[in-house]
């Protein structure tokens, strides 16, 4: 299981059983999901993904992943694991659209970053990003990350990979 995590506004800590509906309304949410892996999926493969962070993720402790809480209610998802599209680990974070505009990104950003450095020991933290995705592109550049290469996908978009070195 991942440790609890805070930030000035956000608390970053396991998901419950209980968060399923919140984790699928974010996921379900094509404001947010359009940016996430493959894009938008069917719910009942949300579900399966929820199902998957207790049954392999936490049962294997396979990598870090938190439900992000703000006033105790479910805003996000954050991961940081490692990845063979880096060669590295790569942190992964999403905030539901009434959260976006205030900061929480790059206050979520900045923990999972800290937390590569301070408590992996990692060097470098990455990022993979949807060169369409510029608010991301732009909260990433703010907290110093550069931008590295890009991958062209299987249906021609492309991705842009940045990277931040321990400062």
């Amino acid at each position: 299981m991942p440790p609890t995590l805070h930030t000035a506004r956000l608390l970053l800590d396991p998901y419950t059983p209980d968060d399923e509906e919140g984790f699928v309304a974010l996921f379900q949410d094509v404001r947010v999901s359009r940016w996430m892996g493959d894009g938008p999926c069917a719910e009942a493969e949300d579900r399966a993904l929820f199902g998957r962070i207790f049954s392999k993720v936490y049962a294997r402790d396979l990598f870090d992943v938190w439900a992000v809480r703000r006033e105790g209610r479910l805003v996000g998802h954050a991961e940081i694991k490692r990845t063979d599209a880096v060669d590295g680990h790569e942190i992964v974070y999403a905030l539901a659209p009434e959260a976006w505009g205030g900061g929480l990104g790059t206050e979520l950003a900045e923990a999972l970053v800290a937390y590569g450095f301070d408590t992996l020991g990692l060097a470098e933290v990455h990022a993979t990003v949807a060169a369409r995705n510029e608010a991301s592109l732009r909260l990433l550049g703010r907290i110093g990350f550069t931008h590295v290469r890009d991958i062209e996908e299987d249906d021609g978009g492309l991705t842009r990979v940045l990277t931040a070195g321990r400062g």
